[in-house]
């Protein structure tokens, strides 16, 4: 009588089918407990709504990119969720990019442009001059409580004006926290969608600005929407 053959340890590795010190993903434990249940129709039950729940979070946690490689002030990264626009970045290194989106949203990355044709679209209606306004849905949940307060005031400036970073201060409730104002616009993930640029300093200076060619940019952004001469 000829034996079944046993495959080594080697073979089996070589063959895939050595999952010792594997760790299942929260995907295949859920599809491997409804597999493996069994006939009780409590365990099928329960087995499908971790299968569901699995299925939901993983089809939650994807944002997607595009890049626009050339506009007005340049190229620039933008990336939305199903919440809405999570970012719009002037990083000039694609990997860069992804990982500093990936950081800040802790989700899967993918670029889509597709699912980006509107908010380019509107961006680059803007920044040539056929748009005043956004009507676009914005993702802050990464930021914190105060800087999401300091972001969501600054877009009730209308275009053409501006603040201070005390008067931004004072309209949140908290005089005498210009600086931390400040701060606050220097990690808008969303600049120009979120107008941050419509922050000047105490004394009429334009003070500061991440995007890219910094204060000349804001310059730009300013007099383009007619709040300087």
């Amino acid at each position: 009588m000829n034996e079944k053959p046993n495959p080594s340890k080697h073979d089996a590795a070589w063959l895939g089918d050595d999952d010792q010190g594997l760790v299942p993903e929260p995907l295949t434990e859920a599809l491997n407990q409804l597999y493996t249940t069994g006939p009780s129709a409590t365990s099928m039950t329960a087995a499908q709504i971790k299968l569901d729940r699995v299925l939901k979070a993983e089809d939650s946690e994807v944002v997607y990119y595009d890049h626009v490689p050339d506009s007005p002030i340049g190229a620039f990264f933008v990336g939305i969720s199903e919440r809405g626009v999570v970012a719009l970045s002037f990083e000039e290194s694609e990997d860069r990019f992804r990982a500093w989106l990936q950081r800040r949203v802790r989700a899967a990355v993918v670029r889509e442009p597709s699912k980006l044709r509107e908010v380019v679209s509107q961006v680059l209606d803007y920044l040539e001059g056929r748009r005043n306004i956004f009507t676009l849905a914005y993702d802050l949940r990464s930021l914190t409580p105060f800087q999401r307060n300091v972001l969501t005031t600054v877009q009730e400036v209308p275009r053409g004006e501006f603040l201070t970073y005390g008067e931004l201060a004072r309209r949140i409730g908290r005089p005498g926290a210009a600086r931390a104002v400040g701060q606050a616009l220097g990690s808008n993930p969303i600049p120009i969608l979120i107008p941050c640029h419509r922050v000047l300093a105490s004394d009429g200076s334009l003070g500061g600005y991440s995007g890219r060619g910094g204060v000349r940019t804001k310059e730009a952004l300013l007099r383009m929407e007619g709040a300087l001469q």
